[in-house]
């Protein structure tokens, strides 16, 4: 599970130091630009093998200094430290150069098996759901941030979203989490995207997309404005 800890903290460091520190020349303050994530992207395949980068829904962006994807073609959401590049492409909104790109981990939606079966599969283990800028429901994806508890060894916990929960709502999926029985007490941070190309086809409206999840509270929801993007239709 792709965690947040290294961005999360060279941030806090950063900014605890800022008031003591003084820079003594531009570079330095280009070096702490750089730990921060520029933007939230999609990673998406051309046809002659290169990638592009969708930002916004006008918004895309050519990285000029990155011929191929190093992702293995897959299309994925990921964060992005990017300059803006004077060179101009066409087709594009911006031509950008790349400082550092990595993956979030980007996975499809599972269908419900039923209340019992999803609780025996994809457990109910509970989380908080961060509301910032990296928890968003866009380009066809659901990005969250969310906080669970760990333990210290090797267990690997799991997060899935499942549609068709709710026969009344097909616009209504849920967050599971199964930590696997892992022993639980340290607080960490991890961030998941979810394809949304399963649910029905808003042509074109824009809907909410209720969210639903066990927190350490207990069972809880939230909404997206969700429209299905134009290539999935």
């Amino acid at each position: 599970m792709k965690s947040l800890k290294y961005y999360l903290m060279a941030a806090s460091v950063a900014l605890l130091a800022a008031p003591v520190l003084q820079s003594c020349s531009d570079d330095d303050d280009d070096n702490v630009d750089l730990l921060y994530p520029t933007a939230m992207v999609t990673v998406k395949n051309l046809p002659n093998g290169g990638i592009y980068l969708q930002e916004e829904p006008d918004v895309t962006l050519f990285p000029v200094n990155m011929q191929a994807s190093p992702f293995n073609g897959k299309q994925v959401r990921a964060l992005v430290n990017y300059k803006v590049s004077s060179d101009e492409t066409p087709g594009f909104t911006k031509s950008v150069e790349i400082n550092w790109i990595d993956s979030i981990l980007t996975k499809p939606t599972v269908p419900s098996l039923g209340e019992e079966e999803d609780l025996k599969k994809y457990g109910n283990d509970p989380v908080e759901i961060y509301k910032d800028w990296y928890t968003v429901c866009e380009d066809g994806y659901l990005t969250l941030r969310f906080m669970t508890l760990w333990g210290n060894g090797n267990t690997r916990h799991s997060v899935n979203l499942i549609t068709g929960c709710n026969p009344e709502n097909p616009y209504e999926v849920h967050f599971a989490h199964n930590n696997f029985d892992d022993q639980v007490y340290i607080q960490k941070d991890g961030l998941v995207a979810f394809d949304l190309s399963a649910l029905p086809d808003t042509e074109g409206k824009t809907v909410k997309l209720k969210l639903v999840w066990e927190a350490f509270g207990g069972n809880t929801y939230t909404e997206f404005d969700y429209c299905t993007p134009e290539e999935d239709r």
